[in-house]
């Protein structure tokens, strides 16, 4: 009996472990939708989206510079990685031998474990200069190197290990028995894994590349050591941007002394917290779709 009560106690006590896991995400939109009502009461949402005046001391708090600044940097990130995600997670799916596959999948894994300020300050020495002094020359442009186009490379290459492990789990789950068919046809390894392998694991690379765009939406420090943080619509890669996460970073300490600011960035974060939860269900829908289409 007592053993059959020690089970009972254990199972309610993960369950409510669980539930309170799995409404701390609920928690918080909730807190911040509290503290942003303010400023939801003064503008509307859509003055707010479509302003680009940012002076907190005047009362204005016009988003759309920042909003501008994140989609920017996170699309040309993707744009970056996502070539580059795909053909490594193809080469060590389908091509690398098992020692090559053994010595580079720890290496891209262990990219994921390198904190954010690392990546920022390689791309404070490397890439800010690199572009500066080298590739806006090259294209005709006059820059800092704190651009975009900065912001954008260390994205990339933070997104990488998300991207590339997923992928390359989901292309070598499809079935050995569709490439012996394929190759049973005449087609070349090449001709099976394009035609075969990479359009029955698209979806799940969608559903990777989906995480890994919210993983680069949200990012604070690397983006904002070297994105220049101009809160002005950057007209090309080579310009300056400020991004919503970094708006957080460098002006929480500061907002205690002008009204509504507090509530203008909790209204940020919500933006944030909302736009990357929307994301990362829709990539979990398409994983589980993954999943059931391969039992």
């Amino acid at each position: 009996m007592s053993r059959r009560l020690k089970d009972n106690v254990a199972s309610k006590l993960m369950l409510l472990a669980t539930i309170f896991s799995s409404l701390i995400l609920f928690i918080m939109a909730f807190a911040l939708f509290q503290r942003s009502r303010p400023i939801l009461a003064t503008q509307p949402l859509s003055e707010l989206f479509v302003t680009s005046s940012w002076h907190p001391t005047n009362g204005e708090f016009g988003f759309y510079p920042f909003i501008i600044g994140t989609l920017s940097v996170t699309g040309l990130a993707m744009i970056l990685a996502i070539p580059i995600c795909l053909f490594s997670a193809i080469y060590l799916a389908e091509y690398a031998p098992s020692k090559v596959r053994g010595t580079i999948k720890p290496l891209i894994d262990l990219l994921a474990g390198i904190p954010s300020v690392v990546y920022g300050l390689w791309g404070v020495l490397l890439v800010v200069p690199l572009i500066r002094y080298y590739v806006a020359p090259f294209a005709g442009a006059a820059a800092t190197g704190y651009s975009v186009l900065a912001g954008g490379t260390v994205l990339a290459i933070m997104v990488f290990p998300i991207i590339i492990s997923v992928s390359e789990e989901l292309f070598r789950t499809v079935p050995f028995e569709v490439r012996e068919a394929s190759f049973a046809l005449g087609a070349t390894k090449w001709e099976t894994v394009k035609h075969v392998v990479v359009r029955k694991a698209l979806p799940g690379f969608l559903a990777a590349t989906i995480l890994g765009f919210s993983r680069a939406f949200g990012e604070t420090m690397a983006v904002l050591m070297v994105i220049g943080n101009v809160a002005k619509v950057p007209s090309s890669v080579f310009d300056p941007a400020y991004s919503l996460p970094a708006l957080i970073a460098n002006s929480y300490g500061e907002m205690m002394s002008i009204p509504l600011y507090d509530s203008a960035l909790l209204l940020a974060a919500l933006i944030l917290l909302l736009v990357i939860a929307f994301f990362s269900v829709l990539a979990r829908i398409v994983l589980l779709r993954v999943e059931r289409r391969s039992v």
